[in-house]
């Protein structure tokens, strides 16, 4: 068995960030506190679009160090390890922002992932060879039919749903809002809940 898994919004959280960094540059109040897409819609509909661009930069960048992991991940990760399951991380995103400064995005990740201690043999032990950053999401789908996953989980349903997403790879959607029910998709609402479906469905 083998498992893909997406980085941003699965493994990543940004629930609340997004509004913090937002407030902290006087964008929108400092409360109530808005989820990401709250964020940006708010922004959009003001015509600041390239605030949000910045933003998303500023996040995904320097901002990571005020990102949590979705509950859980720690230990369904080095659970399915233990049992043998061949686990990688397998995401798209830009090498540098698209306005703002250059903040060299892939490397932010990585570095978050080595604080979260996803590379400590002691903590999780993924390899640091496992985790795949594209720039393209077509380079993201190469790389799950390359990798060869059998099981794969996002929180894009439309992700899931691309023309070119790889023939025969189980689809997962991760729906920790539980605002999918209509999607045609096993749907994972949790970390937890992912360890016990892995193990009940080999």
């Amino acid at each position: 068995m083998r498992l893909g898994i997406d980085f941003d919004n699965t493994i990543a959280c940004y629930s609340t960030v997004f509004h913090k960094a937002a407030a902290e540059r006087g964008l929108v109040p400092a409360l109530p506190v808005l989820a990401k897409n709250q964020v940006r819609d708010r922004l959009r509909s003001q015509g600041r679009e390239d605030d949000w661009t910045e933003l998303q930069g500023f996040v995904y960048g320097p901002g990571m160090a005020d990102v949590a992991a979705f509950p859980g991940v720690a230990q369904c990760i080095r659970l399915l390890l233990a049992q043998g399951v061949d686990v990688c991380i397998i995401s798209h995103k830009t090498r540098t922002p698209y306005r703002g400064p250059a903040h060299d995005l892939h490397q932010a990740a990585r570095s978050w992932l080595e604080q979260q201690g996803f590379f400590d043999p002691a903590r999780i032990g993924l390899a640091r060879d496992r985790v795949f950053l594209e720039v393209t999401l077509a380079e993201k789908l190469r790389r799950i039919a390359e990798q060869r996953c059998s099981h794969f989980i996002d929180d894009l349903p439309e992700m899931l749903a691309e023309p070119a997403f790889p023939e025969g790879v189980h689809k997962l959607l991760f729906d920790p809002e539980d605002a999918y029910a209509h999607e045609p998709y096993d749907r994972i609402r949790s970390w937890p809940e992912l360890a016990t479906w892995m193990q009940t469905h080999r």
